[in-house]
């Protein structure tokens, strides 16, 4: 019979096994079909929601694109742009064949080159989405490294939690700050999201640009979408 030290540490070594055999299946999924699937500037141009869908949400510029495309392993399947508000419509993308889940880029908020009332079209798309998707499994909310919550982020959170809608912090272009410097902002972030009934505990430290915190966030992505081999 092991004592209690050797069965934690064969109970770490099954666990670590695990999150192995996840990450490589999660490799293996995104490497395969990933499609553009349609534009969505009303609900009613939504797909039939008849597989699981994983919102990705966030302040325009905080790199959403650039994570959808690391996260798939594609350079351009999202596309990026210099100029922050470009997305207007939720984008819509299918992951597997046959289609296992979809991944939702929603138009970026907080910052947009357009007038309030195309503004204000693009948020009531968003809280109709997120309020009212049954498929919804889990919402995303990417957060910039460099700069932390904003009052933008928590109005969204604040949001998410009302509409009893469970999603996960990511910290976004992580490479751009010293370790110091990047522990701290993920200290404060995670002391906050603490506060939030909705919030997954366990925040996402990302950089799509080197590949940190990738495996884990799709790994996060196939629990969250219920597509997850367990055995």
């Amino acid at each position: 019979m092991m004592d209690e030290p050797e069965a934690n540490t064969a109970s770490e070594a099954e666990r670590e096994r695990e999150r192995a055999a996840l990450a490589r299946q999660a490799a293996k999924l995104f490497s395969g079909r990933v499609d553009f699937l349609l534009s969505a500037p009303q609900l009613k141009f939504l797909p039939d929601p008849s597989v699981p869908e994983i919102a990705f949400a966030g302040r325009s510029n905080v790199g959403k694109s650039s994570l959808l495309n690391a996260i798939t392993g594609r350079k351009s399947i999202a596309r990026a742009s210099v100029t922050p508000g470009r997305t207007q419509e939720l984008n819509i993308f299918e992951v597997g064949d046959p289609t296992l889940f979809r991944l939702v880029d929603m138009p970026g908020y907080g910052f947009a080159k357009a007038p309030p009332k195309v503004v204000e079209n693009w948020k009531k798309l968003v809280r109709t989405y997120l309020r009212g998707r049954a498929v919804l499994h889990r919402t995303l909310v990417l957060i910039d490294s460099r700069h932390g919550l904003k009052d933008v982020d928590r109005e969204m959170m604040t949001m998410l939690d009302e509409a009893a809608v469970g999603y996960r912090l990511v910290l976004t272009k992580a490479d751009k700050l010293k370790a110091s410097v990047l522990d701290e902002v993920a200290a404060k972030v995670a002391e906050e999201s603490r506060k939030h009934v909705a919030a997954y505990p366990e925040l996402h430290v990302t950089s799509a640009e080197k590949g940190l915190g990738l495996p884990e966030l799709r790994s996060a992505i196939l629990l969250d979408a219920g597509v997850a081999e367990t055995r």
